[in-house]
């Protein structure tokens, strides 16, 4: 509580050289002044003991109590003096507060209290959201008459006046501005180990990033070289046409994911490329096949960052990308042109068995569909036009048995 002194003054009335004329007399009995007994004191006596009964005045405020200094003008020395006996009394009392503007203005300073906006915090985990806090300012015009208007009422206290400051980021708003814009899955095989471990390593890389307005993604800067000494291992890689092992196996399966969820979430794609055999995972001209010299590129068009998580659990790998919806779905859509057959399988010596199944490559397009809020399509337009390769077959077959005779002779 901060203490201020309290003055009094008597209050001018006519022939003022009363009060001084017979200041050492006494009250008669039964006198009460301002509910105080104050028969048989001094004048001196009761005039102190009356304003000491008097409550200070008292402001309280969100950091405590304040005791401004008030100075008060009274009839008091009148009324002691004039008392009859028995006498009850009620003196007039006028507060007067001289420097009430600047004490309430220091006294507000010190009650303000700066909102602090809610905060986002994105990394490969997830979203942490640290809530707002509200703020306080003081309401000096209000707070002014309020207390001068207590003390014209001869009200003994008075509250500050404020008034809630709120923030101007909540965390209602930052959940609305990071909401799920699309999640895409494809599946895999777990027990090719060094595959999965090249999936889950392209992914934990990629989790975490924020993409701001206007910025372009590059699945190769984020993931980098796919190198032993950059983490990755050898699986199954598509080279020339034919499944060879390679460093790295298994990437082009998280980028193309990665680009079905950053499609669908409104993403432009501005650079993907097919492989050169279709794949299992994913409908044709939907896939994102990346090397040394091929990369999956994409720019956030809307006026907000989105952020990505990636992650490969069980027998699938998923990206979510999330920012604030626009209205408007997104889809990819696949039709096969036509087909084409492998040429006659190649024959090898060995085991009677089937040493790669033929397949029939195709021709393909897709196309990048867009709803409008209403659920009905707005656009469709190409998304991408590819060629996907036969894979000719190879069958394995004994060697025929040697003949009988001689070289060259005839058997009859």
């Amino acid at each position: 509580m901060k203490k201020f002194a309290i003055c009094f003054c008597a209050l001018l009335i006519a022939g003022s050289a009363f009060l001084c004329r017979g200041a050492a007399g006494r009250v008669r009995e039964g006198v009460t002044v301002g509910g105080v007994a104050v028969g048989g004191m001094s004048y001196a006596e009761a005039e102190r003991a009356v304003r000491a009964a008097r409550p200070p005045f008292v402001l309280h405020t969100p950091e405590g109590d304040v005791l401004p200094e008030i100075c008060y003008r009274d009839d008091v020395a009148r009324l002691v003096r004039r008392a009859r006996k028995g006498q009850t009394l009620v003196p007039k009392v006028q507060a007067v507060w001289v420097d009430a503007e600047q004490i309430l203005e220091d006294v507000c300073e010190k009650c303000v209290r700066i909102p602090v906006d809610a905060r986002l915090t994105f990394t490969a985990e997830g979203f942490v959201y640290t809530p707002a806090r509200e703020g306080r300012w003081c309401d000096h015009a209000a707070s002014l008459a309020a207390a001068l208007g207590a003390l014209a009422e001869e009200r003994s206290e008075c509250s500050l006046v404020t008034r809630p400051w709120q923030p101007a980021v909540t965390e209602e708003t930052l959940r609305a501005r990071t909401r799920l814009l699309a999640s895409f899955s494809t599946r895999f095989d777990p027990s090719k180990s060094a595959r999965v471990h090249n999936i889950a390593l392209a992914c934990a890389r990629i989790a975490g990033t924020i993409l701001p307005p206007g910025e372009s993604f590059s699945f190769n800067a984020a993931v980098g070289e796919r190198t032993r000494g950059n983490g990755f291992l050898d699986a199954a890689v598509i080279l020339d046409g034919q499944f060879v092992q390679g460093t790295g196996g298994g990437v082009c399966q998280a980028s193309t994911t990665l680009m079905g969820a950053a499609v669908r979430a409104g993403l432009r794609v501005t650079e993907s490329h097919a492989h050169s055999l279709s794949v299992g995972y994913v409908p044709p001209s939907q896939d994102a096949m990346v090397s040394s010299a091929s990369d999956l590129r994409f720019v956030n068009p809307h006026p907000f960052p989105v952020y990505i998580l990636g992650r490969a659990e069980k027998d699938a790998v998923t990206f979510e990308i999330f920012g604030c919806p626009d209205g408007r779905r997104y889809a990819l859509e696949s039709a096969v042109l036509s087909y084409i057959e492998p040429p006659p399988a190649e024959v090898v010596e060995g085991e009677e068995g089937v040493v790669r199944a033929a397949r029939r490559g195709l021709r393909s397009e897709s196309y990048l569909v867009v709803y409008g809020r209403d659920g009905r399509e707005e656009r469709r337009t190409l998304f991408r036009r590819d060629r996907y390769a036969p894979v000719q077959g190879i069958l394995s077959r004994p060697a025929p048995p040697q003949k009988e005779g001689g070289e060259g002779e005839e058997n009859l």
